[in-house]
């Protein structure tokens, strides 16, 4: 229970009787300024200036207790304090501070605190010792592409190398962090927020001094996530059917999807459905094989696909497209959006086209009613009334700042929100046709907002390697830090997606990262960028034969995987979850590459190139390791993983019937998969 307390001016908060914050009258609280802004924009990355203009501090000239909270007046403006959800958590407004831009927090911090989130995080899991930029932007960018070709070239890549964590970018970001001290801080900015975890004593955050923030408070650390997540929202539990096997990465037309579903059920694969990104078509360009960006089934490409929908149906295989915000401005839906002037214009009143790859497109603006319930129907009569099971509602990131909304908004104050309107354009369009439950959309851009829209999440384009920043290791942090964020539901492409030149995908890595997709809330294959030169999931038998194995082990998780899916849909507690959830040991609090799958299976996926075993940090309880049937204790061990035996665990106290569950998997033999 959150107290406030009023002595002699000096003003105290509590919870449980135990001080959080004090402030002595004639003290300053925090410090506000104005800022002139640069920022620029190219593919969806941003280069953010920024000039610091009249900072000032704010000293606290007067303090009230008042009914339900506390008034702290300051020298201009004042901060009001009231108790929310039975007084676990603090909400404080600022009242009086409009005029400026920037609010600076000192939040008091204890040197050996761990703290997570601020979006999804690829290179780093704990952030602490870092600065985080809560900016949603492109994660993946040229230059990052163009360094690791030439690596590769010179045979000086190195899969373990990173940079400054600052130097990443990323596709969700949150104005919020989760505390190893059992607490979370939101904050309801829109615009840009800066948090700095460098100091050992306090956290100093900036943050919109027109926006309320949060402090909420927990016993447990899913106390901390319920609280979270009543005020960001919680997803819905996925559709039954996505966890009858693996979703099969396809694209190139009809002939080709009979042939590689027939190839995979040939070989007793377990198939939920097939993913194809184009059919609303396809472009070559000098990156790879893109698409048309015009929501209408291409027939020539992909004739009879809506008869395929339905005999595929008869199957049990459900048929998943694509969409994303931009119109091809070649194709014809871009020409009636042209026409109603429904595209977000540029100063000049044109519509402002922003080069994606090699080419422009145009952005419905989302913000003109009629515009939003335009593309709302695209996405009813096109692709729900089609028969599309589900989509990737792909991109959100791209909102320049320089463009002209038709609602009169800033655009600098609605960038970071646009992700989580379109995840609402894409929900609404399900829940209007009566296909909640039904129906699921994965998206990869989020904000404040996307958790309680989006049916799930994806890592985006991560690189098809082992490299610890952008390839199979970095999507473990990346959803940790959403679980952390409160958003519940990723997972990632098998393989990753970003492929060039000689940055291309290995059977090793297909299968690698297929047995770690196998215990995640999706198994989901992309052919990639360039899929030429990728392994796909027919390869080569052997890559055939692993994938029979993982997609019954996916499938046989199915009840697991809903029970874990409901639970989060009801408190906000995520499928993938860190070990410090429920291990208080030092390693479990950074702990990055290893995860918790509900409350009893621990995944410790194989995350370098031509490793056949791996060390495991198994923390403080009995666990029994899958594969073999071998029971340990806590602490560290090496634990043998040739390809198809992923290093995989399950609590000895877990129910009976998920031991049943686990002890029931079948993982591959060598001499099976190689045979």
């Amino acid at each position: 229970m959150i107290t406030f307390k009023l002595k002699e001016k000096r003003f105290s908060v509590r919870r449980n009787g135990k001080k959080i914050f004090a402030v002595t009258e004639g003290t300053a609280i925090a410090e506000v300024a104005n800022i002139e802004a640069n920022y620029t924009m190219s593919r969806g990355s941003f280069v953010l200036k920024e000039k610091v203009i009249g900072r000032r501090p704010l000293f606290v000239v007067d303090m009230q207790l008042c009914d339900g909270g506390a008034l702290l007046v300051l020298d201009e403006g004042k901060l009001k304090l009231e108790t929310e959800r039975d007084g676990t958590r603090l909400k404080v407004t600022p009242l009086g501070l409009s005029m400026y831009d920037r609010l600076w927090l000192r939040v008091p911090a204890e040197r050996d605190e761990a703290v997570y989130g601020t979006g999804e995080t690829f290179s780093e899991f704990n952030l602490r010792g870092h600065k985080s930029d809560v900016w949603v932007s492109e994660h993946i960018n040229a230059g990052q592409i163009v360094r690791k070709v030439a690596q590769i070239a010179l045979r000086i890549k190195r899969d373990d190398k990173k940079k400054k964590f600052e130097s990443y970018a990323s596709y969700y970001v949150q104005p919020m962090f989760l505390s190893s001290r059992k607490y979370f801080f939101h904050s309801e900015a829109t615009t840009i927020s800066r948090f700095d975890f460098t100091a050992e004593t306090e956290h100093r955050l900036q943050v919109d001094p027109s926006a309320a923030f949060y402090f909420g408070f927990g016993d447990t650390f899913e106390d901390v996530l319920s609280n979270l997540t009543d005020l960001t929202g919680r997803q819905l539990p996925l559709p039954e059917w996505v966890h009858n096997g693996e979703i099969l990465g396809v694209q190139g037309g009809t002939g080709i999807m009979d042939q590689k579903l027939q190839t995979a059920l040939d070989h007793d694969m377990k198939v939920a459905g097939v993913w194809i990104q184009d059919w609303e078509g396809r472009r070559v360009t000098a990156v790879g094989k893109q698409l048309c960006w015009n929501w209408v089934w291409d027939r020539e490409l992909y004739p009879d696909l809506d008869k395929r929908i339905a005999s595929y149906g008869e199957q049990g295989v459900k048929i998943l497209g694509y969409c994303n915000t931009f119109l091809a401005v070649e194709k014809p839906l871009y020409q009636i959006a042209a026409e109603k002037g429904y595209c977000v214009k540029d100063k000049n009143g044109n519509d402002y086209l922003v080069k994606i790859t090699t080419f422009p497109a145009a952005m419905v603006d989302l913000t003109n009613p009629d515009a939003y319930n335009w593309i709302k129907e695209v996405i009813k009569e096109n692709m729900i009334g089609f028969g599309l099971a589900g989509w990737m509602a792909d991109f959100g990131e791209y909102l320049p700042t320089d463009c002209v909304l038709h609602s009169g908004e800033d655009p600098f104050v609605v960038h970071n929100t646009w992700p989580a309107l379109w995840a609402k354009v894409n929900r609404e369009a399900i829940r209007e046709t009566g296909n909640e439950g039904k129906i699921m959309f994965f998206t990869r851009a989020g904000y404040t907002g996307t958790g309680k829209y989006s049916t799930m999440m994806w890592n985006g384009d991560n690189h098809v390697d082992f490299s610890v920043d952008l390839g199979l290791p970095s999507v473990i942090p990346a959803m940790l830090s959403l679980t952390c964020c409160g958003f519940g539901l990723s997972h990632s492409d098998i393989g990753g997606y970003t492929t060039f030149y000689n940055l291309k995908r290995s059977e090793q890595l297909f299968m690698r990262w297929c047995e770690m997709n196998a215990f995640s809330p999706l198994l989901r294959g992309h052919e990639g960028l360039n899929p030429d030169l990728n392994a796909q999931f027919d390869a080569s038998e052997t890559v055939l034969r692993h994938g029979k194995y993982m997609s019954a082990i996916h499938a046989q998780l199915k009840d697991y995987l809903m029970a874990a899916e409901r639970y989060n849909s009801e408190t906000g507690v995520g499928v993938v979850r860190p070990l410090f959830f429920y291990y208080d040991e030092p390693r479990a609090y950074s702990e990055m590459h290893e995860y918790l799958l509900g409350r009893d299976i621990l995944v410790a996926p194989v995350i370098k190139q031509d490793s056949y075993s791996r060390e495991v940090y198994l923390p403080e309880d009995s666990w029994i390791h899958a594969p073999s049937g071998k029971e340990y204790r806590g602490g560290v061990y090496t634990v043998e993983a040739p390809i198809g035996q992923i290093p995989v665990f399950y609590r000895k106290d877990a129910d009976e019937s998920v031991k049943a569950m686990m002890r029931s998997l079948v993982f591959p033999k060598q001499e099976a998969l190689y045979a």
